[in-house]
């Protein structure tokens, strides 16, 4: 099933960039619903792509940050709590 991966990961990156484009934060919803119309499976790896993805995202700016505050002398940001969470 590489190929359902190979399209719903492209398909993930290009509704994040048209979410930084347009600043509609739910686009991801939108689109999912669309996907669950028609094919479960493929809204479900999608998803899963997303997920992936916005934690990419979160983890590499706080680690930016965090290199940022180190060659500055500013203050490191907080690290997130330990919700318990995740896998």
């Amino acid at each position: 099933m590489a190929m359902i991966d190979d399209l719903c990961d492209q398909l993930a990156r290009d509704v994040l960039a048209a979410m930084d484009e347009t600043g509609d934060d739910k686009l991801h919803d939108k689109v999912s619903k669309i996907l669950i119309d028609v094919s479960p499976t493929t809204q479900e790896v999608y998803l899963k792509a997303i997920r992936v993805l916005l934690a990419e995202r979160r983890a590499r700016a706080f680690l930016d940050a965090t290199l940022r505050a180190r060659r500055t002398g500013a203050a490191a940001p907080a690290a997130p709590r330990d919700t318990g969470g995740g896998h």
